[in-house]
């Protein structure tokens, strides 16, 4: 979890148009048109939380993938190490050691328990990972939805609908409001 990469934040978010489809396979053309972003990259996100059983495949003409637990199930540091692997936020290389005033051997009290820059450094990640759990696909789908206009889901439901049955050409687009 050094860096979270975009993969991340692509992941999620197509975890989400995948609970608002309420079991209707989506692919990842489907997924990645609808977020401006190239197939090829989405491609190699989704075997990763397949394998992590986030979604599960679905086969046939209308083929894709659905979740595979309902939304309300599926943790944010489950998506994380589904796509990121498991990695820790510091890897410490124990420099407290190696100070010149040492003359290359350093003392006991110099090594002696966990080296203070890696507590701070264990607790931020704990930290992260305690509120990556306790987040979920349904508490934050509530919140973008609360956000969005009433007909923006159904509108979305219809521009994948529309990309399905014209296997790729140009479907119809959300008619946002404009401020005046």
């Amino acid at each position: 979890m050094a860096h979270l990469t975009v993969g991340v934040e692509y992941g999620i978010h197509c975890l989400l148009w995948m609970a608002s489809a309420e079991d209707k396979p989506l692919s990842t053309r489907e997924l990645a048109a609808l977020q401006g972003i190239s197939h090829s990259f989405l491609a190699k996100i989704f075997p990763k939380l397949e394998r992590a059983g986030i979604v599960r495949a679905s086969e046939g003409v209308r083929g894709g993938y659905v979740l595979a637990r309902e939304p309300g199930r599926i943790n944010f540091l489950q998506i994380v190490d589904a796509i990121e692997g498991r990695k820790p936020l510091f890897d410490c290389q124990d420099i407290r050691g190696r100070c010149a005033l040492f003359g290359g051997e350093p003392p006991s009290w110099a090594m002696h328990g966990v080296c203070a820059i890696h507590a701070v450094m264990l607790q931020a990640e704990k930290a992260m990972r305690d509120t990556l759990t306790a987040r979920t696909l349904a508490d934050v789908g509530q919140t973008v939805m609360s956000k969005a206009p009433a007909d923006f889901s159904t509108e979305v439901q219809a521009w994948l609908g529309d990309r399905t049955r014209n296997h790729g050409r140009k479907p119809h687009t959300y008619e946002r409001e404009v401020p005046s």
